[in-house]
C-alpha cells in the first residue's frame, strides 16, 4: 500500500506542477524504467506502492471526489446520460484528466503516467474513506462504475482490447453448435443481430451480472445464464468492475482499524466521507464565497434580502429569530457568519442582533452577546476572520436538538416540518413538494436545495437542471444567496460564475484570506459559551414517516 509521507521526505523528482481550480498545485512525478500504467483503463486490482505527500493524499482525492459527486448529482437529478456525460467530461478535464496512450504516442509520456498515477492513488484514497458503511460503499461503487463506463466507451478500440486481455474474465463462450441451435431465439432477443448472428461471438454469464441488458431484453436467457453478444461487451465489463469493487471495499473495511494509529490520515478520510455524504461537488473544501459589496448592507435591509434570496436554512433561522426574539448558540453562530459574508458590517450586525433580541436589556446584550458577534468578525479573541459555514459543515457538524433552529432543513427536518416550511416560506405546490421530498428521502439533500432554487427562480428563466448555473449544485448558503441576488440584479439573465466584480458593481469577491477550518477557529469561542449553555445540543433523527403518506395527508 502507498505511504503518506511528510513534505520533506519526497524522493521522486518533480517534473511538473498541475493544479485543480481552487486548490494548491500538486506535483507530478516522472517514473523510471517500464511504465507502471500501460493502459488508460484501470480495474484497480493492485493498491499503489508510490510514496505521496499528505498534500497530494488529500488534494488528489478531493479532485476525484468532485467528479464522483457530480456523477451522483446528475443521477439524482435524473439528467439524461448524454447530459451527464457532457458535464462529467468537463469535470474530468479540469480535475481528473486521463489521456489515452495513443494520444501521446504508443510509448506514452510523463504526463500520461502522472495522470494515471493520480487516478490510481485517488481511487484508493477514496476507497479508504468510503468503505466504512454499507451506504457509503454502495454510493461509491455506483459513482465509480458510472465513471468507468464513460471512460470505457470513450477509450480507443485497440487499447481497450489489449486491456481486456489482461483481466482473464471467466466468461464461457457459446459454441457454434449452441449458437445455431438457438439462432431464432437469439434473433428474437435482439433483432438487430439478424444479419450478424452467425458471425457474432456470444458469452455465457449469470444473468444477475447484466441486469441492465435483461431489463432491456437484449439478451437470451438459458438455464440461469444470459447469452451476451460481443457488441454488448461494455455491460459485461462494467458489471465485472462493479462487482469486484464492492467485494474489495468490504475487504478494505475489515482492514481499516489498522489505520487507527495514524492521526494524519483518519481526519482526512473523515473529511472526504463527510463531503460525499453531503453531496458536494464543486465546493468540497472551500469556504470562500461572494457577497454584496462590503459596507452597503444595513440592518434594515436584512429582512428583505433574506426573504428574497436566502436558502431555506438561513430563512428558517431568520424567521425563528424574528418570531422568538432569540436564537441558541449554534443558530447564532451559523446565521451571524452567513450575514457577515453577505456583506453586513460589524456595526450593522450589532444593531441587527440588538433589535432582534427585543426582550433583552442593553446591559445583558452587551455582556453576553456583543463579544460573540465581534468575535465572528475577527475583532475579539484570536482575531481570526472565521468563514461562513458551507453545506458540509452544516449537515455534519453540531447536530441540532429539539429546541434548536440551526442545521440543514433538508437533513434535519421531519418530512412534515419540511413540507410545512416549503409551503409557508415559498408557497410550493403539491407536485413541487413531492419532488423535493423524494430527493431528501433518498439522502440527496443538496439536490432538494438545488431544486428549490430552480423552482423559486423560474420567473428569472431558471429551468430544471440549471442549478445555480451550468448545472452547479448548492454547496454553500452564501453561494445560493450570491447567485439569487446576481440573477435578480441582472434582470433574470443568469450571470456566469466567472463574472468579475467590476462587471457587477453591486457584487465583489469576499474570499477569506485564511485557510483555517471553522471548527479550529471557533474553538475559543465555543469554550467561552460552553460555560453558560443551558442544555446540550445532542442530535436527533428525523421522523421515519413515509413521504407518500405525508403527501396524502396534505392532499386531504
Amino acid at each position: 500500500m502507498f505511504r503518506a509521507a511528510p513534505q520533506a521526505e519526497r524522493k521522486a523528482a518533480p517534473i511538473e506542477r498541475a493544479s485543480g481550480a481552487g486548490y494548491p498545485s500538486v506535483d507530478r512525478y516522472a517514473t523510471k524504467g517500464p511504465r507502471r500504467y500501460p493502459f488508460r483503463l484501470n480495474f484497480y486490482r493492485e493498491p499503489p506502492v508510490s510514496e505521496v505527500t499528505i498534500e497530494q493524499f488529500e488534494t488528489w482525492a478531493i479532485d476525484r471526489l468532485r467528479v464522483l459527486a457530480e456523477i451522483e448529482s446528475s443521477q439524482a437529478r435524473n439528467r439524461s446520460y448524454t447530459e451527464m456525460k457532457e458535464i462529467v467530461t468537463t469535470q474530468c478535464k479540469k480535475y481528473l484528466p486521463l489521456s489515452a496512450t495513443t494520444a501521446s504516442g504508443m510509448s506514452g509520456g510523463p504526463d500520461v503516467e502522472a495522470e494515471r498515477m493520480k487516478d490510481h492513488i485517488s481511487h484508493f484514497v477514496l476507497r479508504l474513506a468510503f468503505c466504512r458503511t454499507e451506504d457509503l460503499r454502495r454510493r461509491f461503487v455506483k459513482a465509480e462504475t458510472a465513471l468507468f463506463r464513460l471512460r470505457f466507451e470513450n477509450d480507443d478500440a485497440s487499447e481497450k482490447e489489449r486491456f481486456l486481455k489482461t483481466l482473464n474474465f471467466d466468461w464461457e463462450f457459446v459454441t457454434k453448435e449452441e449458437r445455431q441451435a438457438n439462432r431464432e431465439a437469439l434473433i428474437a432477443a435482439n433483432p438487430r443481430l439478424a444479419n450478424f448472428v452467425d458471425s457474432e461471438t456470444f458469452y455465457k454469464v449469470p444473468w444477475t451480472r447484466v441486469l441492465d441488458l435483461v431489463e432491456k431484453r437484449k439478451v437470451l436467457l438459458r438455464a440461469g445464464t444470459a447469452w451476451v453478444p460481443m457488441r454488448e461487451q461494455a455491460s459485461l465489463v462494467v458489471a465485472e468492475f462493479s462487482q469486484r469493487l464492492m467485494k474489495e471495499l468490504e475487504l478494505t473495511s475489515r482492514a481499516l482499524p489498522r489505520l487507527d494509529e495514524d492521526d494524519r490520515i483518519l481526519p482526512l478520510l473523515s473529511h472526504l466521507s463527510m463531503g460525499f455524504i453531503a453531496g458536494i461537488s464543486r465546493e468540497i473544501s472551500s469556504n470562500a464565497i461572494q457577497g454584496l459589496e462590503g459596507g452597503n448592507v444595513t440592518a434594515e435591509m436584512v429582512d428583505a434580502l433574506i426573504k428574497e434570496h436566502a436558502p431555506l436554512c438561513m430563512r428558517n433561522l431568520h424567521e425563528s429569530l424574528q418570531d422568538k426574539g432569540h436564537l441558541r448558540h449554534y443558530g447564532r453562530l451559523q446565521y451571524s457568519l452567513f450575514l457577515k459574508d453577505v456583506g453586513l458590517p460589524v456595526e450593522e450586525a450589532l444593531l441587527f442582533w440588538r433589535r432582534s433580541f427585543r426582550a433583552m436589556s442593553d446591559d445583558k446584550f452587551n455582556k453576553d452577546y456583543k463579544y460573540n458577534i465581534r468575535w465572528a468578525y475577527g475583532l475579539e479573541g484570536r482575531r481570526v476572520n472565521a468563514p461562513a459555514k458551507n453545506c458540509i459543515s452544516i449537515i455534519t457538524q453540531d447536530q441540532p436538538g429539539p429546541q434548536d433552529n440551526h442545521g440543514c432543513p433538508f437533513r434535519h427536518f421531519s418530512p412534515q416540518n419540511l413540507s410545512s416550511a416549503l409551503i409557508t416560506h415559498y408557497g410550493l405546490n403539491f407536485a413541487e413538494q413531492a419532488e423535493i421530498l423524494q430527493a431528501v428521502k433518498a439522502g440527496h439533500y443538496h439536490v432538494g436545495c438545488t431544486r428549490l432554487f430552480e423552482m423559486t427562480h423560474k420567473k428569472q428563466g431558471i429551468k430544471k437542471g440549471d442549478g445555480l448555473g451550468e448545472g452547479e449544485s448548492v454547496s454553500h448558503p452564501n453561494r445560493y444567496f450570491e447567485r439569487s441576488y446576481s440573477i435578480v440584479q441582472n434582470g433574470g439573465v443568469p450571470a456566469k460564475s466567472e463574472t468579475k466584480a467590476e462587471e457587477l458593481p453591486s457584487l465583489e469577491s469576499k474570499k477569506d484570506d485564511t485557510e483555517m477550518n471553522l471548527d479550529d477557529a471557533a474553538g475559543e469561542h465555543l469554550e467561552k459559551e460552553a460555560e453558560t449553555a443551558k442544555s446540550s445540543n445532542e442530535g436527533y433523527e428525523p421522523d421515519e414517516d413515509e413521504e407518500m403518506e405525508l403527501l396524502a395527508m396534505q392532499g386531504a
